[in-house]
């Protein structure tokens, strides 16, 4: 055994001689790891671990956190792993140190109150089990202790980073020693100006007035016992950061900050606390406006006592806290002291019941649990469970609804940047853009400014803002294009009417739009792009109103499509069409034009009014690939469905889906491939390619339904 640990051991008498056991175990495997490392003031550097382990035993916190403590560092600074932890001392405590290892990685970037709040949430939110806040707590007041020997600037930024985010996590987590000791080393640090001028301050008025405050503790005394109230009284000097920021508040001068100590009064009860308080109002008169009760409403961290400054001796402001043994206990060890007073039978009294919610769930897994082993490793904490926090590439935090996605990010970036972003790096890999965030997580957005929302984009985004503006996108987007279509498909009407009419002059066109109701030419060419209104009917219009309506249309020249128009032009589900399909369009009153095959079974359906067709024909490069559904007849051999996988892949197409259909009995198997194809012929190539397999029967391109019998044999 160790001279070092020696130093520990009587800290471990409150556990079990087999858990102290393990916890050196936890400080050789440390001190063997960190051999050779030293810290920045020359000491070896397992002296850190050590001292952050003494911490945490002073709060009694259990074995598992101890070894963790021990252990933070080393998956960090040394050749260990995260599994050579979980080997060695169990999964709870590798957790434990992975949770540590992640807390350390993040970095506070901004001076912001508003940044350091969500920069509070995010920690707490990224520490499932609240041990891990502890040991980091832990290892951020050593590390304060211990900073004489970093250079002015490191100083000064780990100075603010401890007062702006630790030390309120401390406070907000019910640890009110720690939060003080935290807030007086940030100031000595950030301010050591400052802090030595109002060190001074306070020791030549303490001075002054140490007869005052003994005066007030005898006084006090001889009053509880005159009213037979049992209490232990002590007198408190108010931390030095507290005065600070009290003189910074009320713009004070430090002679004019007169509670500077103040006395805590540990009575036996509840009932107690008040009648101590009546005592005490009777001896002093108590300062109007200057009364707390936080037992009958406790702060959020689950803190409770009576708070009042009263006229003290000469009319000096004195502050007194009254409160009992269990809820001083709280106050001084706060949520650590939970672990120091589980017991198999434990009732949960009146203070705990009134702490706040999340800390009271812990409570209600300690009573379902006692002593059990299950306890410590069902302690998981969702402090903030409808928020998620996340770093832009520049640091700033930002805070999200749970489950938002990297999309809702782009949009609360900015607006421009949720239009055009194509993809996003989370935490510097690739991942797609419905992949949700999660705490902690680095964010950076790939944009195109050729990129446009996706109408799928709103299956997954659950931000109000996301919504909004992909909706109002797609709707501005198909009014856009339908007014394109529209103007095509006018042009083409016309055009058949008489194909010798000059385009119209804008009195005709004045004329046209009214008559439709419409504010101008393009909302017309829309509501036509949309199949609002028929082509043929607004180009018979246009005509009778310029006068040069002639008698019999001759054949246009066919409308051209690439079947990358958007939302305006629609490939019909029930045929499939790809270029080199003859193909037709349809005018539909709600969608606007559908392009089936001239085969389509629908087409007899729709009838055959002219009014509704239009000849349309495949641009020479339509620029984009098309969805198209094979049958195949293979026979049942292993491996077969992986030669025709592969030959399709040959010819340079992508399986979109596979689906299969096996009759009783049958020496052969049905085979579903939806692929993706450029073209007639490139469809083509791949079934040549298929029919050359020894397996394949028979193979048919599906048009219509899934079994094939609309479909004709190829």
């Amino acid at each position: 055994m160790t001279h070092e640990f020696d130093s520990l051991r009587p800290l471990l008498a409150y556990l079990s001689e087999g858990e102290i056991g393990q916890i050196e175990h936890a400080y050789d495997f440390s001190r063997h790891a960190h051999e050779g490392q030293f810290r920045k003031s020359g000491e070896p550097y397992i002296s850190h671990p050590l001292a952050v382990t003494g911490i945490l035993a002073g709060w009694h916190l259990d074995a598992q956190t101890l070894c963790a403590a021990l252990l933070h560092d080393v998956v960090e600074d040394t050749h260990a792993t995260t599994n050579d932890v979980e080997m060695l001392f169990g999964k709870p405590v590798a957790l434990l140190v992975e949770g540590v290892s992640k807390l350390g990685k993040l970095s506070f970037a901004s001076e912001q109150q508003a940044q350091a709040e969500n920069f509070r949430k995010m920690l707490l939110a990224m520490a499932q089990d609240v041990r891990v806040i502890l040991i980091k707590l832990a290892d951020r007041l050593h590390n304060m202790h211990t900073m004489g020997a970093m250079p002015p600037e490191k100083r000064a930024r780990i100075a603010r980073e401890t007062l702006e985010i630790y030390a309120p996590i401390a406070n907000r987590l019910g640890l009110h020693s720690v939060y003080q000791e935290l807030e007086d080393l940030g100031f000595r640090f950030l301010h050591p100006n400052r802090y030595q001028v109002l060190t001074k301050a306070v020791k030549a008025a303490r001075g002054n007035r140490r007869e005052l405050v003994e005066k007030v503790k005898i006084a006090i005394q001889e009053k509880l016992e005159h009213c037979k109230i049992e209490a232990t009284i002590s007198g408190r000097e108010k931390h030095l950061y507290s005065i600070y920021r009290k003189m910074q508040e009320k713009n004070l001068a430090f002679s004019e900050v007169f509670d500077i100590y103040g006395f805590r009064v540990v009575v036996r009860d509840l009932p107690s606390c008040y009648l101590a308080l009546g005592a005490l109002h009777a001896l002093y008169k108590p300062i109007p406006g200057k009364f707390k009760d936080y037992i009958a409403i406790p702060k959020a961290n689950g803190y409770q006592s009576l708070h009042s400054i009263l006229f003290g001796p000469n009319g000096t402001p004195i502050e007194v806290q009254i409160r009992t043994a269990e809820m001083n206990r709280l106050a001084e060890s706060g949520i650590a002291s939970h672990w120091a007073y589980k017991s198999a039978d434990a009732a949960l009294n009146d203070m705990q019941t009134r702490t706040h919610r999340w800390l009271q769930s812990l409570l209600d897994i300690q009573a379902d649990h006692g002593d059990s082993p299950e306890f410590l490793e069902h302690i998981k904490v969702d402090l903030f469970p409808d928020e998620v926090y996340v770093f832009t590439p520049r640091g700033r935090i930002m805070a999200l609804p749970r489950g938002a996605t990297a999309v809702d990010f782009a949009f609360a970036v900015h607006t421009d940047v949720g239009h055009h972003c194509i993809a996003v790096k989370i935490n510097h890999e690739l991942m797609p853009l419905r992949t949700q965030l999660r705490n902690g997580d680095h964010v950076e957005i790939l944009t195109d400014p050729q990129a446009s929302p996706h109408a799928a984009w709103l299956n997954f985004v659950v931000t109000g803002k996301a919504r909004s503006h992909i909706r109002n996108y797609l709707r501005n987007a198909r009014i856009e294009e339908a007014a394109i279509l529209g103007e095509r498909l006018l042009n083409h009407a016309v055009a058949t009417l008489n194909p010798d009419t000059l385009l119209p002059d804008e009195s005709v066109w004045e004329r046209v739009v009214k008559d439709y109701g419409m504010q101008s030419r393009e909302e017309l060419f829309a509501a036509i792009g949309l199949g609002r209104k028929l082509p043929l009917v607004v180009a018979h219009q246009l005509l009778q109103v310029q006068g040069a309506h002639s008698g019999t249309p001759a054949h246009p020249n066919a409308i051209s499509i690439r079947g990358t128009e958007g939302i305006a032009v629609e490939l019909a589900k029930c045929c499939h069409p790809i270029p080199g399909d003859p193909i037709l369009g349809f005018i539909h009153k709600d969608r606007g034009l559908i392009i089936h095959t001239h085969d389509c079974p629908s087409i007899r359906a729709f009838g055959t009014d002219p009014d509704k067709w239009f000849d349309v024909e495949w641009e020479t490069e339509p620029g984009r690939m098309f969805d198209v559904t094979i049958k195949v007849v293979v026979g049942n051999q292993r491996g077969v469905l992986a030669k025709v996988a592969a030959a399709i892949a040959e010819q340079g197409s992508n399986i979109g889906n596979v689906s299969m259909e096996e009759e009783d009995g049958s020496p052969y198997t049905v085979l579903f491939f939806t692929m993706k194809v450029e073209d007639r012929m490139h469809l083509a190539r791949i079934m040549r390619s298929l029919r050359v397999l020894p397996d394949v029967v028979r193979i048919f391109r599906i048009k219509g339904r899934k079994d094939g019998r609309a479909a004709a044999p190829q």
